[in-house]
């Protein structure tokens, strides 16, 4: 960079001392009129200003501007990819939480239909014993009736009798005015009731 700056610096002086010497020549030129780039005698100036001016922005360009553009760009793009990276990566622990949630989700639903037959076999099996005690408290409680009633019956036909033998006894008493003997009235009822089977 010193080599370059001190050639600079050397090009700078000369090309400053060219420019002293024509400095004569271009107050002589305006007052001619006409346009001072166009002046031949002006050329070698001219084109010494321009290499001058190539050499210095050149320098500039490729040694301070064009680097710092190069590292920029470079960080730049070490940026990007770092992005694209974490992106990449983001997007892969969101898949996994997705799978994981729905793997949870069939599990949980899974579990729950596990559950609900288990529930649903233990209020099945808890009706039928229920059901089963009911019909068999009812068989009993049905047998119990049917024996209170056929004694009820029992009782009914006994009562029957004797209640036919007493009531034959007064309407034979009113209507024929003798009294029957028990045994006679409960012979004829008897007889009467064997007819009726």
């Amino acid at each position: 960079m010193s080599r370059v700056a001190a050639r600079l610096a050397g090009f700078g002086a000369s090309a400053l001392l060219a420019a002293t010497a024509a400095l004569p020549a271009l107050a002589e030129e305006a007052k001619k009129g006409g346009m001072p780039q166009l002046d031949q005698s002006t050329y070698p100036t001219q084109l010494v200003w321009l290499a001058i001016t190539f050499v210095v922005l050149y320098v500039l360009m490729s040694r301070i501007a064009l680097p710092r553009l190069g590292s920029v760009l470079e960080a730049r793009q070490g940026k990007i990819a770092g992005d694209l990276g974490a992106a990449e990566r983001l997007k892969g622990e969101a898949e996994a939480a997705s799978a994981a949630y729905e793997a949870a989700m069939l599990k949980a639903r899974a579990e729950a239909q596990a559950i609900a037959a288990k529930l649903r076999e233990q209020s099945t099996g808890e009706a039928a014993s229920r059901r089963a005690a009911l019909d068999a408290e009812m068989a009993q409680k049905s047998h119990a009736a049917e024996a209170a009633v056929g004694a009820a019956k029992q009782a009914a036909l006994a009562n029957l009798q004797s209640v036919a033998v007493e009531t034959s006894r007064i309407v034979v008493a009113r209507l024929l005015g003798s009294d029957v003997s028990a045994a006679a009235a409960e012979a004829a009822v008897g007889a009467a009731l064997r007819e009726r089977k």
